[in-house]
């Protein structure tokens, strides 16, 4: 029989574990400030949790204080029917801090079931559907400055195991002064790009809303000859229908989501067939529970999942175990700059192996998180950034 109790006392039938509080850590890595959620038991229990929201942070962990009212005192047991509970508990639903503080608190939650039940949450979830998660580098090629620095980042690539990598030709200064500079230089980088990497290596461009309707069919003209993957988030994301003509004319496959919050904020670029993958973030999405419902709703348009993977170790876990348990995952993004930022802070690193995930094997999430790392790192105020002169011309 499972001992569902870490300390070996096992409770009556009618008594159940009650969650205790919720704990907070955030911290500076690298470039960003991670949040960290832990949720606690009175059986000793307990999960762990993401919610790095870039820049608003202290706001998201306010919310997640403010959302642990609703489930101290509770079992922690049924990730979805606390999701529910959580997501109607504000009048004001929705937004990025709010359903980032809800993701976090859902993640601890599986957390704690997989660990409860002794599985690792995708046996939960009805997975795997896959053995091993294939992955790709991303935000690789940073300050590549010729051809030659793109063609030598593109062989690294590969020779760290990688199939594929997602990297950004496009320079947004010399967008403004020349488009045609901007996109002779960007196709001859690509062209680089793809001798590094081989002719079977997949090769995602990431556009960062960079680009109009307009320059993005002239960009992807110019790219076209070196086989682009996909053009990630080629106009800004809010206007779905704007993004449905787009990918209508564009020939390269759209990819977009990445700051879509729910499965109602998808349903629009679904309907009008705006992109042929969508990318939700786990951390921003509605948490497993909600990327879960967000994909069955992708899978009846046959559109395929990558999510969306730019927080740390916590949040790449929660991606890998969606991923094994739905039909139409693709690919997943790793940071790959971060990966032994990522690997100090937890008990059980991720393993990567020729491009590809391994799955966990520990219950829940399948690791716990150093404590005495994360406390040595301190937390920095992150200035806001952005540009008021419009690109989308």
């Amino acid at each position: 029989m499972l001992n569902r109790c870490p300390d070996s006392v096992m409770r009556s039938e009618n008594e159940t574990m009650k969650i205790t509080g919720v704990r907070t850590y955030k911290f500076w890595v690298d470039w960003v400030n991670w949040l960290l959620v832990r949720v606690d038991t009175d059986e000793g229990l307990y999960g762990w949790g993401e919610g790095s929201l870039h820049g608003s942070i202290e706001a998201v962990e306010t919310a997640i204080h403010e959302l642990s009212a609703y489930l101290v005192g509770r079992d922690p047991a049924g990730p979805e029917r606390h999701w529910q509970g959580m997501y109607h508990a504000w009048r004001w639903r929705g937004g990025a801090v709010l359903m980032t503080a809800l993701s976090a608190l859902d993640l601890a939650l599986w957390d704690i079931e997989g660990k409860r039940l002794g599985v690792p949450v995708y046996r939960l979830l009805g997975g795997p559907y896959r053995e091993k998660i294939r992955c790709y580098a991303s935000h690789w090629l940073q300050g590549v400055k010729s051809a030659s620095d793109a063609e030598a980042g593109a062989k690294e690539a590969v020779r760290r195991g990688f199939s594929a990598f997602k990297w950004s030709p496009f320079n947004p200064v010399l967008l403004r002064e020349s488009e045609g500079r901007a996109f002779r230089q960007a196709a001859e980088r690509m062209e680089a790009a793809r001798s590094g990497a081989g002719p079977d290596a997949d090769i995602m461009i990431e556009c960062a809303e960079y680009l109009s309707p307009r320059t993005a069919i002239l960009g992807a003209q110019a790219l076209l000859p070196w086989q682009p993957y996909w053009f990630e988030e080629p106009i800004p994301f809010e206007n779905a229908r704007a993004m449905a003509r787009l990918q209508r004319d564009l020939p390269v496959p759209i990819a977009t989501g990445e700051r879509l919050l729910s499965r109602w904020e998808f349903r629009e670029i679904l309907e009008e067939q705006g992109c042929r993958i969508i990318q939700p973030d786990l951390m921003h999405a509605g948490g497993i529970t909600e990327c879960k419902r967000i994909a069955s709703l992708a899978d009846t348009y046959y559109v395929s999942v990558a999510p969306h993977n730019s927080g740390g170790p916590l949040e790449t876990l929660a991606a890998i175990h969606l991923a094994a348990s739905i039909p139409n995952f693709l690919i997943l993004e790793q940071m790959e700059n971060e990966r032994e930022s990522r690997n100090r802070i937890v008990t059980d690193p991720l393993l990567i192996e020729n491009g590809y995930f391994q799955l966990p094997t520990k219950p829940g999430l399948g690791t716990d998180v150093r404590i005495e790392v994360v406390e040595e790192l301190q937390f920095k105020p992150q200035r806001v950034s952005g540009s008021t002169e419009s690109l989308w011309r």
